[in-house]
């Protein structure tokens, strides 16, 4: 490995702002990966861990002008979306400080000897402890909430995991600055700064995956990305866990009954959720089935009228720019796909929002059609105008993995009346969140949520938002016939930490 600079781009002009950091090297890697290996202790108390939590999202606020304008400079969000943002991350980390101070996510069950059995139960204790080292990989579209600070570092030292994160190319320098707020947060609780280590280069992510003191890793990007990672720490010698998310359609399927009923309403809330963000978010949909007919045109009417009145905008570098209009293109070109509003390039440096349209009869069998079934990133989406319930199945039985699926019934369908149900069970197979009457883009975060789903949405079952994201870095272990002196605070019969458990088959609090 060769360090090089790491420079600072304008994504509105192209333009290199300054040089932030290197590439590192093979050996600064693994000097990262040992300060964070060596770093574990320090977060075994909890206590300690939510503090360091909570301490880190007030530092961050603290910082939210200057952090801001970083960000803004080398992704152009926009200061309203990347304050927005900033604050979820913020509430992202308190909230899992407080899953830390409740400490059920430890999982604790205790079964006393019963010698009645059969076979007969000895003493039995179990919980979940920490993996070790967890490699972050950064995304590009949300700096802050999926980055350095992002859900993936909180959750995994809220389990106590130290973190080394690989930073995102498009804002090495935000990542820089970042990287110090956390550590300073970290001083500031008595824990060592190298709980949070930073590496830049991509070779540097390789080295990172396949060091033998990461336990685990998470990931958000692109499908090829993210495999050739997936694929490394698979083939490791010891191999780890990676918790990645690759790519999503995320479709949507209008009833002929709900176009009828609210065509204008679902085509505007469609062009929104689509070109929220200048189309550059994971859960946008990119793939919509809407009957023909009158009703299926007054939908397309709508999303054109909506789509039309968008302000061309910034994607987040010029590759993906290029990325954009080359694919939007080659999509344009399939036979029987038409352009209502072409996308496209929008200037130098810009793109136009656009959809295109298909006849489901083109997707219903494997052809070159199917480049219409892979997530295109930025503001398009493709919708299918189907005939009848069967060439809906005929689509949906084609479609891959995905975050999220929606489904837009009527009033009737909603009640009950109709194949609204049969409608949820056909799409649930098909992704982690099952959507009735609303859009997929804006990913809350609540102990009930689950951004994940089946492959190439992500690599495994887990979430990477909500608490449940927890536990992905934790492992269970059970002590058997252990003397009481010996065992963990937290499986002790007197339970000091006041943790809640499952005690002989029934639940305390």
């Amino acid at each position: 490995m060769v360090a090089a600079p790491v420079w600072s781009v304008d994504p509105r002009t192209g333009k290199q702002r300054e040089q932030v950091a290197v590439e590192a090297t093979a050996q600064e890697v693994d000097a990262a990966v040992r300060a964070a290996h060596d770093a574990r202790s320090a977060l075994a108390d909890r206590t300690v861990r939510a503090a360091f939590l909570r301490g880190a999202a007030d530092e961050l606020e603290a910082a939210r002008d200057r952090l801001v304008e970083a960000a803004d400079a080398e992704t152009a969000l926009g200061p309203v979306r990347l304050t927005g943002e900033l604050a979820r991350t913020c509430y992202q980390l308190r909230a899992f400080a407080d899953i830390v101070d409740e400490g059920a996510f430890l999982d604790v069950v205790i079964d006393h000897p019963d010698d009645t059995a059969t076979p007969p139960v000895p003493d039995l204790r179990r919980y979940k402890v920490p993996l070790g080292v967890v490699a972050v990989y950064s995304a590009s579209n949300f700096p802050f909430a999926f980055s350095v600070p992002g859900g993936d570092t909180a959750s995994a030292l809220a389990a106590g995991c130290p973190v080394v994160v690989k930073a995102h190319p498009d804002h090495p320098g935000l990542s820089e600055l970042v990287a110090k707020v956390l550590r300073r947060a970290a001083a500031r609780h008595g824990v060592p700064e190298g709980v949070l280590g930073l590496v830049h280069g991509f070779e540097a992510g390789v080295e990172l995956v396949r060091h033998p003191l990461v336990a685990a890793a998470g990931f958000t990007g692109s499908v090829r990305g993210g495999r050739a990672l997936f694929d490394a720490a698979a083939a490791r010698p010891v191999p780890i866990p990676f918790h990645g998310e690759l790519g999503s359609l995320n479709p949507v399927l209008v009833t002929e009954a709900a176009a009828a009923e609210r065509a204008e309403a679902i085509g505007a809330g469609l062009a929104g959720s689509m070109t929220l963000g200048v189309g550059q978010f994971c859960v946008k949909p990119g793939l919509v089935l809407a009957p023909v007919g009158a009703a299926g045109d007054r939908l397309v009417k709508s999303l054109t009228d909506a789509v039309s009145a968008t302000d061309a905008g910034v994607l987040l570098d010029h590759r993906m720019r290029d990325n954009f209009v080359a694919g939007v293109a080659e999509r344009a070109q399939l036979p029987d796909v038409e352009s209502p509003v072409t996308p496209g390039a929008g200037g130098e440096h810009t793109v136009s929002a656009g959809f295109l349209t298909v006849p489901a009869s083109r997707l219903a069998t494997e052809g070159e059609h199917d480049l219409l079934l892979e997530e295109c990133f930025g503001p398009v989406t493709v919708v299918v105008r189907y005939e009848d319930d069967a060439e809906v199945r005929s689509v949906l039985t084609r479609l891959p993995g995905n975050l999220t699926a929606t489904v837009h019934l009527s009033e009737e369908e909603g009640a009950g009346r109709g194949r609204g149900a049969e409608i949820l069970a056909e799409l649930t197979p098909l992704a982690g969140r099952v959507l009735v009457n609303a859009w997929p883009t804006g990913v809350a975060v609540a102990p009930a949520q689950h951004h994940g789903g089946p492959y190439p949405a992500t690599t495994s079952t887990s979430t990477s938002v909500g608490g449940t994201a927890i536990e992905r870095w934790l492992r269970p272990v059970a002590y058997q016939n252990s003397p009481a002196a010996l065992l963990p605070p937290e499986l002790r019969d007197d339970n000091p930490q006041k943790l809640p458990r499952r005690f002989n088959g029934s639940l305390e609090r």
